[in-house]
Order: structure tokens, then sequence, then C-alpha cells
């Protein structure tokens, strides 16, 4: 029994090798994701973009301001002119944080009185805004213990006291659960897809689909359509398990969200028919997807921020949907995104579908000749 084993697990192995594309696949993907994983799954927060309204001239709230220029951590500081340019710079994510210094401050601490900054967060990274919320916390703190000593007055605490806008209890899976949507709705439309075809090569049937009257543009709609419904379907029920299961407030537009959702959609499936078109076997196109999938994720900014990643990389990320539909998801379901900022994201996602659709149709054409 043991030989007979032995002989079959050869077997595999050379079946496995012996396949150029599959060789390929075991191979060089694997390399390319650790080189890929190594720079963007960190949960390093480094390289920080944050704004700062300081509205006092005073001498303290320059020496405070000085300490967040010399802070590694923030990297790309913005100021602004006003408390209206507070809540545009982190609804359209120019930066994770804002400090805003009141008129009085550099007055209140020559006066020996209490003194208040202003940290506002953006709560979309949740992670990623408590850390912040802790380097500046010492920063702050810092530069209360040596202004204290050299005034020679008696040290105050620095106390925070946070608020928490459009989940205000902190609920993990109110930004999780959205996020979801855009990963499990590719998982299901880029498998869809992938196997389509090739499905058909393996079993033999594909040669029917040649020899009948359907057109090359045909067979492709009819692989398309199907994955899209399907996907879109996905969609509406964790959309409404979100709704109804966890209890997750919907506050924006159910066809904004279907919109985007089409288009994000129809971008994933041209990835997966290009996948189909170039395997020959299910097994081949599985691989393909994952290969695909896993460094999509990783890329998305669901797990880990994509600001934090280097900024090579990050240029990269402008050619993932998702990157693009979680953000949406996360803003029509938590805080009424509007139609602009929809667009705003929704316009690349088109863009993607477009070239990725008519990528593997030209591909699809091109390999039955």
């Amino acid at each position: 029994m043991l030989r007979r084993v032995r002989s079959l697990i050869i077997k595999e192995i050379l079946a496995v090798w012996s396949d150029k594309k599959s060789r390929t696949i075991l191979i060089l993907p694997p390399l390319i994701q650790l080189f890929i994983f190594g720079f963007a799954a960190t949960l390093d927060v480094k390289n920080v973009s944050m704004g700062i309204l300081n509205r006092d001239s005073g001498e303290q709230a320059f020496e405070l301001v000085q300490r967040f220029h010399g802070s590694p951590t923030f990297t790309r500081i913005t100021y602004l002119d006003s408390v209206e340019e507070i809540k545009p710079f982190i609804d359209n994510q120019k930066g994770v944080m804002v400090l805003s210094i009141d008129q009085l401050f550099s007055k209140d601490l020559d006066a020996h009185k209490r003194a208040e900054v202003q940290l506002i967060l953006d709560g979309r990274k949740s992670n990623t805004a408590q850390i912040v919320a802790g380097y500046a916390a010492n920063i702050i703190t810092q530069f209360g213990t040596e202004f204290a000593s050299e005034a020679a007055i008696e040290l105050q605490s620095v106390q925070l006291f946070p608020r928490n806008w459009f989940n205000p209890n902190l609920y993990f899976y109110w930004s999780n659960i959205p996020g979801l949507i855009g990963l499990l709705t590719m998982l299901v439309g880029l498998l869809v897809t992938a196997l389509s075809i090739a499905r058909e090569r393996e079993l033999g049937t594909f040669d029917q689909l040649l020899v009948s009257p359907l057109q090359p543009r045909e067979i492709l709609l009819g692989k398309t359509i199907p994955a899209i419904i399907i996907g879109m379907v996905e969609g509406t029920l964790i959309l409404i398990a979100g709704i109804f299961l966890f209890g997750i407030p919907f506050t924006g537009s159910i066809f904004l969200l279907y919109v985007s959702m089409f288009f994000y959609i129809s971008a994933i499936v041209g990835i997966g028919l290009f996948i189909s078109s170039l395997s020959t076997t299910q097994q081949q196109a599985i691989l393909g997807a994952f290969v695909f999938m896993s460094p999509a994720v990783m890329l998305s900014g669901f797990a880990t921020p994509i600001e934090n990643m280097p900024e090579w990389l990050q240029y990269v990320t402008y050619l993932n949907p998702p990157r693009y539909f979680i953000i949406i998801a996360k803003g029509i379901f938590l805080k009424a995104m509007p139609a602009r900022m929809v667009l705003h994201y929704t316009w690349p996602l088109m863009i993607i579908a477009f070239f990725t659709l008519t990528g593997a149709g030209a591909f699809f054409r091109r390999r039955l000749q």
C-alpha cells in the first residue's frame, strides 16, 4: 500500500511540475507576494499626513507646532486657515488627524491656566487613529512637562476627552462588514468567472461552443453577465445580513451603492475572464484567482492602512478595484456619503472595468484564432 501511495504522490508532483503554467504559478507568484506583503502588511504607523489649525500667534503655540514638525511620525503637514476646512480635510482623507490650537492657548499657559488643544481624527481607520492619537498625546505631554519645569509651576496632567462620530460605540463590525461586501463579492465574482472558460476546456465542451452559431462576442457576454448577476446577489445578501442581523445603520443611498457595486464587479469579472482565458484547467484558474486575490486584499486598505505603505506601493493600489469600493461601502453605510464623493471613487472603477473587460475580450478572441 505504501508503494502505491508513494507512486501516486510522485505522479501528482510530476503532473504539476511538468505543466509549465502550474510550475510558473508555484514559483513566481509566491516570490512576488512575499515582496509585496513585506511592505504592505505592516502595522507600523509612519508617514502620517496631518493638518494643523493654529489660531494662536504666541510662542507656546509655535513651539508645540514645531514639535509635531520634528516628530518622525508626522511627515506631511498641511496648514489650515479656518475651522471650515477641517471637515473636508478629514472627509477627503487628506490626513488622518487635525491639530486645532485655540487662540488663547499661549495666553492661558503664560497665565498658568489650563490650556486646551483639540485633536480631530479619522475614525474610518480606527487602529491608525488610536495609534496616532497616542503619538500626539505623547508629544503634548512632553511639551507640558517641559513647559511646567521651565515655568516652575505644578505639572497638570494631560487629559483626553474623546467623542466618536458615525460609530459612537466603536463596534468593530460596523466598519468591518461593509468592507467585507467588497472582498466577498470579489471572491465570488472572480472564481465564478475564472472557472467558466477553464471548466469548458477541461470538460471538452468548449469546442462545442466554438462550432455553435454563437459569435465570440456572444460567448463572452454569456460568461460575463451571469458572473455580474451572481456578484450583485452576493453583495445584496451581505448587505441584508449587515443591516438586519448585525444592526449596522445604513444611512446613505442604496441606489449609489448598487451603481458603484455594478462597476466594481464588472472590473473584477474582467480580471476573472482574463485568468480564465489564460488557463486550460480549473486548477490553473483557481491558482490564478488566488494569485490575484491575496495582493488585492492586502493592497485594498481593509487590513492595513494604505498610508503606511511605501509611496511607490501606494501608487500600485490605484489599480486595485477593492481600494475604491471599500471606501464607498463604508461611507454609504455609516456617514451618508454624498453623490459627489461616491462619483469621485466610482469613476476609477469605470475606467478599470472598461480596460479589464475590453482587454479580456481581445485576449479571448485571440485565443480562439
